[in-house]
Order: C-alpha cells, then sequence, then structure tokens
C-alpha cells in the first residue's frame, strides 16, 4: 500500500511539473489602426478602400507589412471626425487589441474650411478662420478627446495606444512660388502647434502615447524641395509616410 502510495504521489508531481513548465504561447498581437485621413493614407495613392481613401501605403499598413503575424485592423477613414470614429470604428477594438494609433481633431476642428479660407481668401480671412478653428481646439476639443480616449481604454484595456499628431504643413518664412504667403504659413503652422499642445496634452491625461510628427517632417514641408506633404491635397505623400509617420509611430509601439 505504501509503494501505491508513492508511485501515485510520484506521477502526480511529475504531471504537476510538466504543467508549470509547458510553454505558455502568447496571443498574436492586433493592431487596430483609429482616424481620419493623416491616418488613412489620403493623398499617398495605392488604395485599398476609395470610400476611406484607405492606402497601403499609409503608416498603418505599413507598420502591419513591416511586423509580420500581427492581426491588422484599418478602419481610419478620411474626413473622420470624434463622432464618426465612435459611431464607426471603435467597435473594431477588443480585449486582445495589442495596439492602437489614432489621430483625430484635425476635422472637428475645421482643417478643410480653413485651408480653402487661407488658399483662396485674404491674410485676415485666414487669420479669422484660424482663430475660430483655435478657440474651439481650445475650448470644446479637449473634453471630446477626454471622452472618446476613456471609451478607446475600456474597449481595448490591454493595448498600447499612440496618439498620432500632425505635421507642420509649412516652411516657415522665405519664398513659396506659387504657394501662400509667409504670413499665412505662419498663421497656420502657429495654429497645428496649438492643436498639437492638446493632442498630447490629452494624451498624457488618458496614460497614452503620444507620437508628435514634426519632428519626423521637419525639413520637407510644404515649399521645402523635398516635400513630404503635397502642395494640393495638404496630406503626407507616400514618403511622407514611409519615413516622416512610421518611424516616429514604430518607436512610440516600441519597435
Amino acid at each position: 500500500m505504501r509503494l501505491l502510495r508513492l508511485l501515485l504521489g510520484t506521477a502526480a508531481f511529475g504531471l504537476a511539473a510538466g504543467l508549470a513548465t509547458a510553454p505558455v504561447h502568447a496571443a498574436s498581437p492586433e493592431y487596430v489602426a483609429l482616424g481620419d485621413s493623416y491616418s488613412s493614407g489620403t493623398g499617398a495613392g495605392s488604395y485599398t478602400n476609395l470610400l476611406c481613401t484607405r492606402s497601403a501605403n499609409a503608416y498603418p499598413a505599413r507598420y502591419a507589412v513591416a511586423h509580420p503575424g500581427t492581426a491588422f485592423k484599418f478602419v481610419a477613414c478620411g474626413g473622420a471626425t470624434i463622432p464618426d470614429v465612435v459611431a464607426n470604428q471603435l467597435s473594431a477594438l477588443g480585449s486582445g487589441t495589442t495596439h492602437v494609433t489614432i489621430s483625430i481633431g484635425g476635422n472637428d476642428a475645421g482643417f478643410g474650411s480653413t485651408m480653402l479660407s487661407c488658399q483662396y481668401g485674404t491674410t485676415a480671412t485666414c487669420r479669422g478662420a484660424l482663430e475660430e478653428g483655435t478657440e474651439f481646439v481650445q475650448s470644446e476639443l479637449p473634453g471630446e478627446l477626454d471622452t472618446l480616449y476613456a471609451q478607446i481604454r475600456t474597449r481595448a484595456p490591454q493595448a498600447e495606444v499612440v496618439v498620432v499628431g500632425y505635421p507642420r504643413l509649412y516652411k516657415q518664412g522665405g519664398l513659396c512660388a506659387g504657394g501662400l504667403s509667409a504670413a499665412k504659413r505662419d498663421l497656420i503652422n502657429t495654429a497645428a502647434d496649438g492643436l498639437t499642445a492638446v493632442l498630447a496634452a490629452r494624451a498624457a491625461a488618458a496614460g497614452f502615447t503620444f507620437a508628435d510628427a514634426r519632428p519626423g517632417f521637419a525639413g520637407h514641408e510644404i515649399c521645402t524641395s523635398t516635400a513630404w506633404i503635397d502642395s494640393g491635397n495638404i496630406h503626407p505623400t507616400a514618403t511622407g509616410h514611409a519615413q516622416g509617420y512610421l518611424p516616429v509611430v514604430t518607436a512610440a509601439l516600441g519597435g
């Protein structure tokens, strides 16, 4: 009887040891790309979805290709605002989501109409449009971002979330052949810096990482000799996504 108990005990110990040392296979990474046209890749060509101008050249698609085995959900859409993200994109998130990127806020602040005012109106018209957008950015956008970021965290509790900023669009000072005046360019860049500051602050408050796009595009703004932003559609080119956005976002996501 003692021998039987010894044999049974030894077998149980071996089974427990085997269970303890069995390799644990981590779930595959799941990356969800949320946001507006600066995430979808408007202007970058090679579109996989024309309605949302999702591009194979956009930084989210490039990141997924560079990380084989990653489950990729590309739901960013050109023209998206915060309500659009809530209504049409957040459902892509889940408990298994490990990485999230999002650029949002520019359209909420009236990016499209403001740029038209600055391109075709007077300096005073441009300044007025930018001041209106800046008022929204300072007074209303922070609360809307806080609510959105809280929803992202609730839906993807384990994810590394990166809020991706916007680049400065124009070269400061000097001439810009066929382009905007130095005064208008300065006004636009100043407003963009104000938006960046709000995005960075709200990302930090949510515990998210902020990826500042400005250093990556420095020296490659509109009016430079090697621009990575198209002067016609005011969006990053395929090169801008590959060399301006992708390195910054990759670093923010941990490599």
